[in-house]
Protein backbone atom coordinates (compact mmCIF):
# COMPACT_ATOMS: atom_id res chain seq x y z
CA UNK A 1 0.00 0.00 0.00
CA UNK A 2 2.98 2.29 0.65
CA UNK A 3 4.30 1.53 -2.58
CA UNK A 4 1.32 2.53 -4.11
CA UNK A 5 1.11 5.75 -2.40
CA UNK A 6 4.20 6.80 -3.51
CA UNK A 7 3.82 5.68 -6.79
CA UNK A 8 1.32 8.62 -6.74
CA UNK A 9 3.19 11.28 -6.17
CA UNK A 10 4.22 13.82 -8.79
CA UNK A 11 6.48 16.13 -6.41
CA UNK A 12 8.39 14.88 -3.11
CA UNK A 13 10.06 17.66 -1.02
CA UNK A 14 12.13 16.44 2.18
CA UNK A 15 13.96 18.17 4.54
CA UNK A 16 14.65 21.08 1.76
CA UNK A 17 16.67 24.12 3.41
CA UNK A 18 18.11 27.11 1.68
CA UNK A 19 19.88 30.05 2.52
CA UNK A 20 21.50 33.45 0.64
CA UNK A 21 24.45 33.86 2.43
CA UNK A 22 24.02 33.68 5.87
CA UNK A 23 20.51 34.34 6.02
CA UNK A 24 18.12 31.08 5.83
CA UNK A 25 15.00 31.89 3.78
CA UNK A 26 13.84 27.89 3.83
CA UNK A 27 13.49 25.19 7.14
CA UNK A 28 13.11 21.32 6.63
CA UNK A 29 10.25 22.18 3.74
CA UNK A 30 8.49 18.67 3.50
CA UNK A 31 5.97 18.74 0.85
CA UNK A 32 3.71 15.88 -1.52
CA UNK A 33 1.71 16.70 -4.23
CA UNK A 34 -0.26 13.96 -5.84
CA UNK A 35 -0.68 13.55 -9.48
CA UNK A 36 -3.56 14.99 -11.11
CA UNK A 37 -3.85 17.55 -7.70
CA UNK A 38 -4.53 21.38 -8.07
CA UNK A 39 -2.27 22.26 -5.52
CA UNK A 40 -2.24 26.25 -3.64
CA UNK A 41 1.09 27.63 -2.55
CA UNK A 42 0.59 30.62 -0.29
CA UNK A 43 2.32 33.30 2.09
CA UNK A 44 3.48 36.85 1.98
CA UNK A 45 6.07 38.03 -0.03
CA UNK A 46 9.73 36.85 0.93
CA UNK A 47 8.57 33.80 2.84
CA UNK A 48 10.00 31.73 0.66
CA UNK A 49 7.30 31.11 -2.30
CA UNK A 50 9.23 31.60 -4.81
CA UNK A 51 12.58 30.64 -3.61
CA UNK A 52 10.73 27.05 -3.40
CA UNK A 53 9.95 26.79 -7.02
CA UNK A 54 13.16 27.79 -8.07
CA UNK A 55 14.48 25.16 -6.21
CA UNK A 56 11.57 22.47 -7.68
CA UNK A 57 12.56 24.30 -11.19
CA UNK A 58 16.19 23.34 -10.38
CA UNK A 59 16.85 26.79 -11.27
CA UNK A 60 18.07 27.91 -7.68
CA UNK A 61 20.96 25.05 -5.51
CA UNK A 62 19.84 24.23 -2.76
CA UNK A 63 21.60 23.68 0.49
CA UNK A 64 20.34 19.98 1.92
CA UNK A 65 16.96 17.85 1.52
CA UNK A 66 15.59 16.31 -1.84
CA UNK A 67 13.60 16.75 -4.48
CA UNK A 68 12.04 14.55 -7.13
CA UNK A 69 10.07 14.90 -9.65
CA UNK A 70 7.81 12.34 -10.46
CA UNK A 71 10.63 10.26 -8.72
CA UNK A 72 13.78 11.75 -10.46
CA UNK A 73 16.13 13.23 -8.34
CA UNK A 74 16.16 17.42 -9.62
CA UNK A 75 19.97 17.05 -8.65
CA UNK A 76 21.01 14.00 -10.52
CA UNK A 77 19.10 14.51 -13.56
CA UNK A 78 18.29 18.17 -13.74
CA UNK A 79 17.90 17.57 -17.75
CA UNK A 80 14.53 15.10 -17.41
CA UNK A 81 12.88 16.60 -14.51
CA UNK A 82 12.77 20.12 -16.51
CA UNK A 83 11.44 18.08 -19.59
CA UNK A 84 8.00 17.11 -17.63
CA UNK A 85 7.77 20.96 -16.31
CA UNK A 86 5.89 24.27 -17.56
CA UNK A 87 6.64 27.02 -15.25
CA UNK A 88 5.07 30.51 -15.61
CA UNK A 89 7.16 33.38 -13.54
CA UNK A 90 5.20 36.15 -11.54
CA UNK A 91 6.72 38.67 -14.23
CA UNK A 92 6.68 37.83 -17.88
CA UNK A 93 10.05 36.73 -18.81
CA UNK A 94 10.73 36.23 -22.30
CA UNK A 95 13.29 38.15 -25.11
CA UNK A 96 11.26 40.90 -26.36
CA UNK A 97 13.07 41.42 -29.37
CA UNK A 98 11.22 38.76 -30.72
CA UNK A 99 7.85 38.33 -32.21
CA UNK A 100 5.39 35.82 -30.75
CA UNK A 101 5.40 33.36 -33.18
CA UNK A 102 9.38 33.18 -32.97
CA UNK A 103 9.31 33.06 -29.20
CA UNK A 104 7.16 30.29 -28.69
CA UNK A 105 8.58 28.25 -31.23
CA UNK A 106 12.02 28.82 -30.29
CA UNK A 107 10.30 27.19 -27.06
CA UNK A 108 8.61 24.45 -28.30
CA UNK A 109 12.49 23.95 -30.18
CA UNK A 110 14.40 23.11 -26.93
CA UNK A 111 11.60 20.39 -25.90
CA UNK A 112 11.72 19.36 -29.76
CA UNK A 113 7.92 19.50 -30.57
CA UNK A 114 7.12 17.71 -33.57
CA UNK A 115 5.45 20.56 -36.34
CA UNK A 116 2.14 18.87 -36.33
CA UNK A 117 2.17 18.92 -32.38
CA UNK A 118 3.14 22.24 -32.37
CA UNK A 119 0.44 23.52 -34.87
CA UNK A 120 -2.09 21.60 -32.80
CA UNK A 121 -1.08 22.83 -29.52
CA UNK A 122 -0.77 26.51 -30.74
CA UNK A 123 -4.02 26.91 -31.99
CA UNK A 124 -5.92 25.29 -28.66
CA UNK A 125 -3.76 27.93 -26.75
CA UNK A 126 -4.59 30.83 -28.61
CA UNK A 127 -8.29 30.05 -28.96
CA UNK A 128 -7.78 29.90 -25.15
CA UNK A 129 -6.39 32.97 -23.84
CA UNK A 130 -8.35 34.77 -26.49
CA UNK A 131 -5.04 35.57 -28.57
CA UNK A 132 -5.15 37.13 -31.50
CA UNK A 133 -3.22 35.43 -34.25
CA UNK A 134 -1.86 38.36 -35.76
CA UNK A 135 -0.64 39.69 -32.76
CA UNK A 136 2.05 36.61 -32.90
CA UNK A 137 3.95 38.80 -35.67
CA UNK A 138 4.48 42.12 -33.36
CA UNK A 139 7.86 41.99 -31.23
CA UNK A 140 6.60 41.12 -27.51
CA UNK A 141 8.09 44.57 -26.43
CA UNK A 142 5.02 45.99 -28.36
CA UNK A 143 2.87 44.08 -25.85
CA UNK A 144 0.55 44.84 -23.01
CA UNK A 145 1.38 43.25 -19.62
CA UNK A 146 -1.55 40.92 -20.15
CA UNK A 147 -0.75 39.96 -23.62
CA UNK A 148 3.16 39.25 -22.14
CA UNK A 149 1.63 36.83 -19.49
CA UNK A 150 -0.62 34.84 -21.98
CA UNK A 151 2.68 34.63 -24.24
CA UNK A 152 4.67 33.11 -21.18
CA UNK A 153 1.42 30.88 -20.97
CA UNK A 154 1.21 29.68 -23.91
CA UNK A 155 4.85 28.85 -23.90
CA UNK A 156 4.41 27.06 -20.84
CA UNK A 157 2.01 25.11 -22.61
CA UNK A 158 3.24 24.03 -25.69
CA UNK A 159 5.15 20.64 -25.18
CA UNK A 160 2.26 19.64 -22.87
CA UNK A 161 3.94 19.05 -19.78
CA UNK A 162 2.92 16.65 -17.11
CA UNK A 163 3.44 19.12 -14.08
CA UNK A 164 2.40 22.93 -14.56
CA UNK A 165 3.86 25.71 -12.35
CA UNK A 166 2.52 28.74 -11.55
CA UNK A 167 3.92 31.88 -9.68
CA UNK A 168 1.29 34.43 -9.53
CA UNK A 169 -0.37 33.32 -13.00
CA UNK A 170 -3.14 36.24 -12.84
CA UNK A 171 -1.21 39.58 -12.29
CA UNK A 172 -1.83 41.89 -15.19
CA UNK A 173 -5.05 39.42 -16.58
CA UNK A 174 -7.91 40.73 -17.19
CA UNK A 175 -11.13 39.28 -15.04
CA UNK A 176 -12.09 37.67 -18.29
CA UNK A 177 -8.58 35.85 -18.95
CA UNK A 178 -7.85 35.08 -15.41
CA UNK A 179 -11.44 33.28 -15.51
CA UNK A 180 -10.09 31.32 -17.84
CA UNK A 181 -6.95 30.35 -16.62
CA UNK A 182 -8.83 29.43 -13.87
CA UNK A 183 -10.60 26.55 -15.83
CA UNK A 184 -7.68 25.72 -17.88
CA UNK A 185 -6.22 24.63 -14.53
CA UNK A 186 -8.64 22.42 -13.69
CA UNK A 187 -9.08 21.27 -16.82
CA UNK A 188 -5.73 20.41 -17.27
CA UNK A 189 -5.56 18.45 -13.98
CA UNK A 190 -8.84 16.29 -15.14
CA UNK A 191 -6.35 14.86 -17.80
CA UNK A 192 -3.85 13.35 -14.93
CA UNK A 193 -1.43 16.21 -15.11
CA UNK A 194 -0.49 18.21 -11.58
CA UNK A 195 -0.43 22.05 -10.88
CA UNK A 196 1.42 23.45 -8.35
CA UNK A 197 0.07 27.58 -8.33
CA UNK A 198 1.82 30.14 -5.92
CA UNK A 199 -0.70 33.09 -5.52
CA UNK A 200 -1.59 36.34 -3.12
CA UNK A 201 -5.38 35.63 -4.54
CA UNK A 202 -6.32 33.74 -1.41
CA UNK A 203 -10.09 33.75 -2.60
CA UNK A 204 -8.70 31.92 -6.27
CA UNK A 205 -6.71 29.26 -4.02
CA UNK A 206 -9.46 29.05 -1.89
CA UNK A 207 -12.23 28.13 -4.54
CA UNK A 208 -9.48 26.62 -7.15
CA UNK A 209 -7.19 24.07 -5.07
CA UNK A 210 -7.79 20.61 -3.91
CA UNK A 211 -5.16 21.24 -1.38
CA UNK A 212 -3.66 24.50 -0.43
CA UNK A 213 -0.30 24.98 2.02
CA UNK A 214 0.48 28.43 3.94
CA UNK A 215 4.60 29.04 4.55
CA UNK A 216 5.43 31.41 6.66
CA UNK A 217 8.70 32.75 7.46
CA UNK A 218 9.86 29.83 5.47
CA UNK A 219 8.49 26.81 6.88
CA UNK A 220 5.31 25.08 5.96
CA UNK A 221 3.28 26.25 8.74
CA UNK A 222 -0.20 23.77 7.56
CA UNK A 223 -1.53 21.86 4.91
CA UNK A 224 -5.52 22.05 4.00
CA UNK A 225 -6.77 19.47 2.21
CA UNK A 226 -9.98 21.64 0.25
CA UNK A 227 -11.54 18.30 -1.36
CA UNK A 228 -11.91 16.41 1.80
CA UNK A 229 -13.08 19.34 3.80
CA UNK A 230 -15.08 21.77 1.71
CA UNK A 231 -16.19 24.12 4.60
CA UNK A 232 -12.43 25.22 4.61
CA UNK A 233 -12.67 26.92 1.13
CA UNK A 234 -14.72 29.27 3.30
CA UNK A 235 -11.89 29.61 5.90
CA UNK A 236 -8.76 29.94 3.99
CA UNK A 237 -8.83 33.60 4.29
CA UNK A 238 -9.32 33.90 8.21
CA UNK A 239 -6.86 31.63 9.10
CA UNK A 240 -4.38 33.38 6.77
CA UNK A 241 -4.78 36.54 8.16
CA UNK A 242 -5.01 35.51 11.51
CA UNK A 243 -2.01 33.78 11.29
CA UNK A 244 0.30 36.90 9.41
CA UNK A 245 -1.71 38.88 12.38
CA UNK A 246 -0.42 36.76 15.18
CA UNK A 247 2.90 37.43 13.56
CA UNK A 248 2.61 41.51 13.62
CA UNK A 249 1.64 41.22 16.83
CA UNK A 250 4.62 39.09 18.24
Amino acid sequence: MEQELNNNIAIKISELNKCYGKKQVLYDINLEINRGELFGFIGKNGVGKSTTIECILGAKIFDSGTIEVEGINIKEKPIEVKKMIGYVASEPTCYEDMIGLKYIEFIASIYKISPQIFVKNLEYLLNKFEFKEEDLYREIREYSHGMKQKVCLIASLIHNPKIWILDEPTVGLDAMSANELSLLMKDYVKHGNTCFVASHNIDLISKLCDRVAIIKDGKIFAVYDLKREPSLRNRISNIFLKLYQEKKND
